[in-house]
This record gives C-alpha cells, structure tokens and sequence, in this order.
C-alpha cells in the first residue's frame, strides 16, 4: 500500500515479496541509508504510513514511543534480512524490539471456512499491531519464502529485496547499482593490498 502524502522508494519495488511477507519488506524500506529520508521519523508522515499498511488504527494516538518502537521493529527486521543473506545472526540487543512486541503483543486463532487455523494480531495499539509481524515470519519460515527475503549486501543499501533467482543466491538489491559498486570497491581493496604487500 503507498501513502498519499508523497511517493517513496519503497512505494514501488522491483523486487517485490509475495503478499503478506510485502509487508515486512515495506516496513524494512521506510529508511533509505545510509543517509536518505526516514519516512517514520516525522509523525506527520509516519502515522499515516502506519495506518494505510495497518500497524495504527485509523485515528490512533501514535506518540514518540511507539514511533521509536517501530524503528526499533524495523532495524531488527533489517538485521534479520541481513543474516538471510548471508550476514551474521542478529544478536540479542539486535532483536530486542521483536521481543518486545512479542512480550506485550497477543494473538486470536480462528477457524476459516475449511478448517484452516488464522492466527491475527489483537488490540489497537501499535505494540499490538506489530504481533501481525511476527505472524508473518513465522508463516514465511514456515513455507519457505522468509529465506528469500534479504537485504542488499551493500552495507551503504541493507534496502529489502525478495531473492527470485532460481538458486535463491542473490546479493543485491540491484545489481547495476549496489553489486557494481561492492565489486569495484572490493577490486580496489585487492589491488592496494597487492601493492601493499
């Protein structure tokens, strides 16, 4: 879903999660480092965002806390797509926010029309609303395509792309782009220490 307050990168994305593993991805894209605009950090553009992609309930108080919380979800997310391309695992104070959505968070089951199990988030609050989260990646490791949700080797990037490459060894998010630069800087680095050494 995009926010009728202006267009983003992540409004648009050439590499795309399949639903609802997209939403993650939309979360994790709110930020375009190393420096670029962080699209939750100003309330009037952040609670909007939240609302339109279902982590605020229309109307909601969402103040400076829960704003914090949310970059702190989506920097643990981020740390966990680097880890699924082949990063190190996100360490304890890395996932930190997750479980602290997870400690005040709840979850409903429910019945669907051919006996199919839903599990959904409960509550209004934006801590509440971020458990849909963690349901949704643990439906994604469970079939598989949380593996395929990464984030761009370029440490100036870490943007979400969902790997559809048949090996599932994508790198970047754009190679003409983040892997050129990555080679050309790696290559550099060869050749000073060559000389060096």
């Amino acid at each position: 879903m995009s926010s009728p307050h202006g267009h983003w990168l992540g409004d648009t994305e050439s590499k795309p999660a399949p639903p609802p593993l997209n939403r993650v991805q939309a979360l994790v894209n709110t930020l375009e480092l190393p420096t670029g605009p962080d699209r939750l950090a100003d309330p009037a553009d952040a609670v909007p965002w939240l609302v339109d992609n279902g982590f605020a309930a229309p109307g909601a108080d969402v103040g400076p806390d829960d704003l914090a919380l949310v970059r702190g979800v989506r920097e643990a997310l981020r740390a966990m797509l680097v880890h699924n391309a082949g990063g190190p695992p996100p360490g304890a104070k890395a996932i930190a926010p997750l479980r602290q959505v997870a400690a005040v968070g709840a979850a409903r089951s429910d019945l669907g029309e051919h006996g199919e199990i839903m599990l959904s988030a409960t509550g209004d609050t934006v801590p509440a609303r971020l458990v849909e989260l963690l349901l949704i990646v643990r439906d994604a490791q469970r079939d598989g395509t949380w593996a395929r949700l990464k984030a761009c080797g370029n440490d100036e990037c870490r943007w979400a792309f969902y790997d559809q490459s048949r090996n599932h060894g994508g790198t970047w998010c754009d190679m003409a782009s983040c892997g050129n630069k990555l080679k050309n800087r790696q290559f550099r680095a060869r050749k000073r220490q060559a000389r060096s050494g």
